[in-house]
């Protein structure tokens, strides 16, 4: 007790003497003050912008990179730069992240590609297994074909709204210590030799490499003056995303092959969720089987092009995504591709052959292309021997194995 009286009541020793007279030398106590104003000028300066434009932390790093948006060929480009260590900067001029479910197969490729990142695992867990393609004559059964019968994991077709595959890339992408900027909007930019002069919400920003992934009418390809080759479809296609607890096949794709060339499309988002499309104005009323609708969550009309950029990049900038290519949605490649463009570019920035990109993605761009539009000239033939023709080969797929694994090969872009 009396040493805890002696410890609590004991005077400083020399030592502590020497610390105390030294916090209080005027020179320290000026330094100090100094210290603290440059730290309060500091976070004055930073509160004159929103927290989600704070671009400039992330551009001391030797590379920068700027990202123009934030679909799943942005966030993927942007998981794997920060994979490769170097965190880029995304923008995305929405004020949040999209609730639109838009794209909706996920190939094996996609799956393959996110899967380093644990992005494709989260994706797994939510999404659904497509289990086959089912195909009619208008309303009459023709043919079934098996799409899950491939060994290995990613070797699947799985269908999840394009929103909730956002999520988990955003989610992944944060994790990794990124964020995306929303509400900031590209504006312009201009290139010299070593860098590109970005302006953002009216501010220049200065970076090594831009990434164009703002899709179809991308102001990244308009600034870069870069022609967007191809041709518009003259109908209207239609599109909506209902509940439906009864449904025929529901975790099967459902082509219904119509009269005039017309088609029916329905795929599963969820247990009790559809994606219905139509090349008519009216896809529900488009089906031939009644479908019991118990809620519509989106409904309606678009436009189809078919264009693919004339390179993809112009010396420092890059597209990717539908900023470089667009086509029908037969085959389910869209998404996909840009998912494949994003990784590729990410892989050409880190290991400095950037010059190569253009090379590599535009050809497989143009065939990704060139499958999909003689996909969609098949479904959508007037041609009664030619609809004729196709109703045997899908019975023939259905039949044999060897066929059946070449279609799902084909179909998977195995």
């Amino acid at each position: 007790m009396d040493d805890a009286h002696e410890a609590l009541g004991a005077k400083p020793s020399v030592m502590e003497t020497r610390k105390i007279c030294f916090l209080y030398h005027p020179r320290l106590r000026a330094f100090i003050r100094l210290r603290i104003f440059l730290r309060l000028a500091r976070f004055s300066i930073s509160q004159q912008y929103p927290t989600n434009t704070e671009i400039l932390t992330i551009m001391t790093q030797s590379t920068r990179v700027l990202i123009v948006g934030a679909g799943p060929t942005g966030l993927t480009a942007a998981i794997e730069l920060a994979r490769r260590g170097i965190m880029p900067v995304v923008i995305e001029k929405r004020k949040t992240a999209s609730n639109l479910s838009r794209a909706v197969g996920i190939l094996p490729n996609s799956m393959d590609i996110l899967t380093p990142s644990g992005a494709a695992k989260a994706i797994r867990k939510e999404a659904v297994i497509i289990q086959s393609s089912v195909f009619h004559n208008q309303d009459k059964q023709v043919s079934s074909i098996k799409m899950n019968g491939l060994r290995g994991l990613n070797k699947r077709l799985y269908a999840l709204p394009q929103d909730r595959t956002e999520y988990h890339l955003l989610k992944v992408f944060r994790e990794l210590g990124g964020k995306v900027n929303y509400g900031a909007e590209f504006l312009s930019l201009s290139q010299s030799d070593n860098e590109v002069s970005v302006s953002i919400l009216g501010k220049a920003f200065r970076f090594d490499y831009v990434i164009g992934a703002d899709g179809v009418n991308s102001t990244v390809r308009e600034a870069l003056r870069i022609p967007y080759e191809g041709f518009d479809l003259p109908e209207t296609w239609s599109i909506a995303d209902v509940d439906a607890k009864v449904w025929r096949n529901p975790r099967s794709f459902s082509i219904f092959l119509l009269k005039d060339g017309n088609v029916a499309v329905t795929v599963p988002l969820d247990k009790e969720r559809f994606r219905v499309v139509a090349t008519s104005k009216d896809a529900l009323a488009a089906l031939p089987i009644p479908m019991i609708v118990e809620k519509i969550r989106r409904s309606g009309t678009f436009k189809v092009s078919i264009r693919q950029a004339k390179t993809y990049q112009l010396g420092r900038a890059f597209l990717a995504g539908d900023a470089a290519h667009c086509h029908s949605p037969v085959g389910g490649r869209g998404m996909n591709l840009g998912i494949a463009d994003a990784a590729e570019l990410a892989e050409c920035i880190a290991n400095g052959t950037t010059k190569n990109y253009t090379a590599i993605r535009h050809p497989l761009g143009k065939k990704a292309i060139q499958m999909s539009e003689r996909m969609r000239k098949a479904v959508t033939t007037t041609s009664f021997t030619k609809r004729f023709i196709l109703m045997r080969l899908l019975k023939l797929f259905a039949r044999v194995p060897s066929l059946r694994r070449r279609f799902v090969a084909n179909t998977l872009d195995l």
